[in-house]
């Protein structure tokens, strides 16, 4: 898997262009996108790749076709039924590597869902730091439906949509819309298909204006002080990361660049990358 995958016949596509802009497309249509554990190995790789390229300022995951991912694989989970405990926990544990590779992902990260997002596809959204939907797109938590569970998933849609709707949502294996998943802050914005890439540009727009360091640690601010008490100690904690983030480069930067009334260094190094492309 390159910087530039342009062969279709791959299960997972990876590009990153002149902007730092990452799209990773899981490109399997005619099976609706559903993944197995070949697509996940490819998903992981590509997701590391990201992570580790510094040049990476935002992350698109996407898919080909009219659906962005029916979940688990048929042929794949009829495998899974005959394996025993400890290949399903190695299977499994390779799933769970996966989501933590995209939920971590240290640049900001948009689902762009066109269709039906089933099963561990709800995963991946839920992973991603915002998604923007067609108003044509479902979804489903559908494990119970097959006698199983949402496990590897839960930690992350839980967080994205509280623990009541989840109460709800994984027993009951409904299909809900973009409409509801807004309303349960899995899905960010909800959209007209002919709008999606215009919504998803906006977005990666106006993230690529800020500062990549300070996003980054942004984002992190979020995993380490969710659910935190407010002690002296967190309150302290949050002082020392302001106190350093105002006088490392890209804060004297940035700032010198909103007081001189210029953009900012990483600004015009995306604007001079987009002229010169």
């Amino acid at each position: 898997m390159t910087m530039s995958d342009t062969n279709t016949d791959l299960n997972v596509l990876l590009d990153i262009n002149e902007r730092g802009v990452a799209t990773v497309t899981i490109n399997r249509p005619e099976k609706h996108n559903a993944f197995d554990d070949t697509v996940i190995a490819d998903l992981t790789r590509a997701f590391t790749e990201v992570a580790n390229n510094p040049k990476a300022r935002v992350l698109i995951l996407a898919s080909n076709g009219k659906s962005f991912s029916a979940g688990a694989d048929l042929g794949w989970m009829k495998r899974m039924a005959s394996y025993s405990y400890e290949e399903n926990l190695t299977d499994a544990e390779a799933l769970a590597e996966m989501l933590r590779v995209l939920n971590f992902m240290p640049i900001p990260t948009i689902a762009k869902v066109q269709g039906a997002a089933f099963g561990g596809a709800v995963g991946l959204v839920a992973c991603c730091d915002m998604a923007i939907a067609s108003n044509r797109a479902s979804f489903s938590l559908s494990e119970v439906k097959l006698g199983l569970i949402p496990a590897t998933i839960s930690p992350y849609v839980i967080d994205a949509i509280g623990a009541r709707a989840s109460r709800r949502l994984f027993q009951t294996a409904e299909r809900f819309s973009a409409e509801l998943a807004q309303q349960l802050n899995l899905v960010s914005d909800i959209v007209e298909p002919e709008q999606l890439d215009a919504q998803v540009e906006v977005m990666v727009t106006a993230l690529l204006a800020n500062g990549p360091s300070a996003m980054a640690q942004a984002k992190q601010l979020v995993f380490d002080v969710q659910g935190q008490a407010i002690t002296p100690e967190l309150i302290h904690e949050t002082s020392k990361r302001i106190a350093a983030i105002r006088v490392s480069e890209e804060g004297q930067e940035g700032l010198g660049a909103f007081f001189d009334k210029r953009p900012a260094r990483w600004v015009a190094q995306i604007n001079t990358a987009t002229k010169d492309a």
